[in-house]
C-alpha cells in the first residue's frame, strides 16, 4: 500500500549525505532494519524507486532516513539532496532480511550503514548497552564515514573504521578482508551482519566462512 510522506527537514550528515525527517502516517509499521522503496512525488520521478532504510526506531512519531547521493548519476539520490521542506516522497510498504539476532559484529560498507543505525538503535533501547557488538565500518575516506561520532558515542560498541582511498588516516586504511578480519574478530562467537555494495557482501561472506562462520551466523539482505 503505497503512502505519500511530505519532508520536515532535510540536514547534511557528510559532504555528499542527508538526514531526512519525513511526517508518519497513522498506523504505519516497520521493523528496525527494514527498508522501503521510495519514490520522489514530482512528475516523471513517481516510477523511479530506490531502496532505503528507516535509521529511527518504529515507535517515533516520523520516518527518517539518511541518504547518500550520487550527482554524478543524474538520479533519485541527486533530486533527493535537492529536497525542501514541504516536498513530498511516495513509499511503499517496508521489507527487509536484515533484524537483530542477538549481539555480534556489524560489518557496513558505505551506505550500507544504513539498516546497522536503527538495529543498533533499538538493541541500545531494550538492552541499555551494546556490549558485546562491534561494528566495522569501511568507506573510501574519512570524510565519508556517516555518523561516525554517534557510533563512537554508543555505549558498549566497539567501533571500527577503515578507509581504502587515503593513504594517511587516523583510522585504520585496510580493505575489510580475511586478513582483517582475523585481527578484528572471533569467528567462535556471535552473529556477523552484512551490508554494502554487493561484491564486499560476496567478499566478507567467504572471507567469514574461510574463517570458520557457518552461514547459519550470517545476516545480510536478500539479493535474490
Amino acid at each position: 500500500m503505497p503512502h505519500t510522506l511530505t519532508l520536515q527537514s532535510i540536514e547534511p550528515v557528510t559532504h555528499d549525505t542527508h538526514h531526512l525527517v519525513f511526517d508518519k502516517p497513522d498506523g504505519f509499521t516497520y521493523r528496525a532494519g527494514q527498508a522501503v522503496d521510495l519514490a520522489l512525488d514530482q512528475e516523471g520521478w513517481r516510477d523511479e524507486t530506490r531502496p532505503f532504510t528507516f535509521v529511527t526506531l518504529p515507535d517515533g512519531d516520523t520516518l527518517e532516513f539518511v541518504i547518500k547521493s550520487y550527482p554524478d548519476h543524474a538520479g533519485v539520490t541527486e533530486q533527493i539532496a535537492k529536497m525542501s521542506e514541504g516536498d513530498r516522497v511516495i513509499i511503499d510498504d517496508p521489507w527487509g532480511a536484515i533484524e537483530d539476532r542477538g549481539p555480534g559484529t556489524f560489518i557496513a560498507g558505505g551506505a550500507g550503514i544504513t539498516p546497522f543505525i536503527a538495529v543498533l538503535r533499538q538493541r541500545l533501547a531494550d538492552n541499555g548497552t551494546l556490549d558485546g557488538c562491534t561494528l566495522i565500518f569501511s568507506n573510501k575516506t574519512e570524510d565519508d564515514i556517516i555518523l561516525r561520532e554517534t557510533f563512537e558515542e554508543m555505549p558498549g560498541l566497539k567501533c571500527v573504521f577503515t578507509v581504502t582511498d587515503q593513504n594517511s588516516a587516523r583510522v585504520e586504511t585496510r580493505k575489510v578482508d580475511q586478513a582483517f578480519l582475523a585481527d578484528h574478530v572471533d569467528p567462535s562467537q556471535g552473529t556477523y551482519y552484512i551490508c554494502g555494495p554487493e561484491p564486499m557482501i560476496d567478499d566478507v561472506m567467504s572471507a567469514l566462512s574461510s574463517l570458520g562462520v557457518e552461514d547459519e551466523r550470517i545476516v545480510t539482505e536478500d539479493l535474490d
